[in-house]
C-alpha cells in the first residue's frame, strides 16, 4: 500500500509539469516552480550565475567534476514553463552523477516569445560556452601539448528535447564533434498535426494528455511549423542525422511518447549513429523528477551517470577537479 501511495503522489507532482487548454499560465509557472525548486541544493552542489551569449544561466558545480566536461541542460515545461530555479535540484543530482558542471539557460518562453526564440537563445549559449571552454583549455594547457577539446553534453527533457535537437541539427561538424553525449528524458519528438499524439481524439497516460501537446504546440508556433524538424525532430532529413552524437533516451514504459522514441532511435541507428533507448518498467513521464516518492528515480540517474562517464574508445583519462574550481572557465562566482 505504501508503494501505491508513493506512486499516486509522484503522479500528482509530475502532472504539475504539464500545461493544457484549461491552465492559467501564471499559475502553471508558479506551481511548477514552487513544487520543484529547493532552497538547499542536494549533494553539496554549488551554484553560480553567468551570462552565456547574453542569456542568464545557472552553473551547478558538484564537489568533484571533470574539468573538461560540461553539460547544457535544456529544460522542459511545455515550451511555456520551467526555469533555472525549477530545475536546480534535478540538475544538481545530474551534476553529481555525471561528475560535471551543468549549465541551465534561462531561455525565453512561449507564448510571449514563440519559436524560434528559445532555439536562438540556446544557440547563443552554445556558441559562447564552446568558445570560452576552448579558451580555458588553451590557457590551462602546458606548452608543447595540444589543448583538449571541450567535452560537451546536451541534455533535455520533454519539450526541451525539441529545442535541443533543433540546436544539434544546425551545428557544424566541428561543433558536433565536441558533443560526447545527448541525453533525452521523455522527449517530445513529433508535434506534427498528423502525428499520433496530435491527431488522436482521446490519448493520455498517467501524466500527459493530447490536450497538453495541442495547447503547448499552438502557443509555441504555427501548426504548419510543427511539420519541420526544428519543432518535430523525428521529421529530420537523413542528412541532418548524419554524425549525430551518441544518444541516450530514458523514459517510462507507460508514456504515450514511447512509440515516437522507438521510431527516433531506429532512425538514428539506421543513419549510422549510436542510440540507446532505456525504458523503465511501470514508470511514467519524467519519473526521474519524483525521487522522493520513487526509488527508480535514483537508479535511473545512476544509469545516466554511468553512460556519461564511461570510457570511450581512444579517450584520454579525464582529470577530476575538486570544487570550487571555476577558474578553469572564465566566469566567476556570482
Amino acid at each position: 500500500m505504501e508503494i501505491q501511495n508513493d506512486r499516486k503522489a509522484a503522479i500528482r507532482k509530475l502532472r504539475l509539469l504539464t500545461y493544457n487548454s484549461k491552465s492559467n499560465l501564471d499559475s502553471f509557472r508558479q506551481k511548477m516552480e514552487e513544487t520543484f525548486s529547493t532552497v538547499f541544493l542536494p549533494n553539496g552542489v554549488e551554484r553560480s550565475e553567468y551570462k552565456y551569449g547574453n542569456v542568464d544561466c545557472d552553473i551547478l558545480s558538484p564537489e568533484m567534476y571533470s574539468s573538461n566536461r560540461i553539460m547544457i541542460y535544456i529544460h522542459g515545461g511545455c515550451f511555456s514553463g520551467g526555469s533555472r530555479k525549477t530545475y536546480r535540484a534535478f540538475c544538481s543530482s545530474l551534476a553529481s552523477k555525471c561528475y560535471c558542471r551543468v549549465v541551465i539557460p534561462e531561455f525565453r518562453l512561449s507564448p510571449a516569445y514563440p519559436c524560434p526564440a528559445a532555439i536562438e537563445d540556446i544557440q547563443a549559449v552554445f556558441r559562447s560556452l564552446f568558445t570560452e571552454e576552448q579558451i580555458s583549455a588553451s590557457l590551462n594547457t602546458e606548452k608543447g601539448t595540444t589543448p583538449k577539446l571541450p567535452e560537451i553534453i546536451i541534455a533535455a527533457d520533454g519539450s526541451g528535447a525539441s529545442i535541443a535537437c533543433a540546436l544539434l541539427y544546425n551545428l557544424r561538424d566541428r561543433y558536433r564533434s565536441c558533443i560526447s553525449h545527448v541525453v533525452l528524458f521523455s522527449p517530445w519528438l513529433n508535434l506534427a498535426p498528423d502525428s499520433k499524439i496530435m491527431s488522436a481524439k482521446k490519448i493520455s497516460d498517467e501524466v500527459l494528455t493530447g490536450d497538453v501537446f495541442k495547447k503547448s504546440a499552438s502557443d509555441y508556433t504555427y501548426a504548419e511549423n510543427t511539420k519541420i524538424s526544428s519543432v518535430s525532430p523525428i521529421l529530420a532529413e537523413d542528412s541532418q542525422l548524419e554524425h549525430f552524437p551518441p544518444t541516450f533516451i530514458q523514459m517510462g514504459e507507460k508514456e504515450i511518447l514511447v512509440d515516437d522514441a522507438k521510431a527516433f532511435a531506429k532512425r538514428l541507428i539506421e543513419t549510422g549513429n549510436k542510440c540507446e533507448l532505456d525504458i523503465w518498467s511501470g514508470m511514467m513521464f519524467m519519473f526521474q523528477m519524483a525521487d522522493e516518492y520513487l526509488h527508480e528515480s535514483h537508479l535511473a540517474l545512476d544509469k545516466v551517470g554511468k553512460i556519461v562517464t564511461q570510457d570511450t574508445a581512444g579517450a584520454e583519462t579525464v582529470e577530476i577537479e575538486n570544487k570550487p574550481k571555476l577558474e578553469h572557465s572564465l566566469h566567476s562566482e556570482a
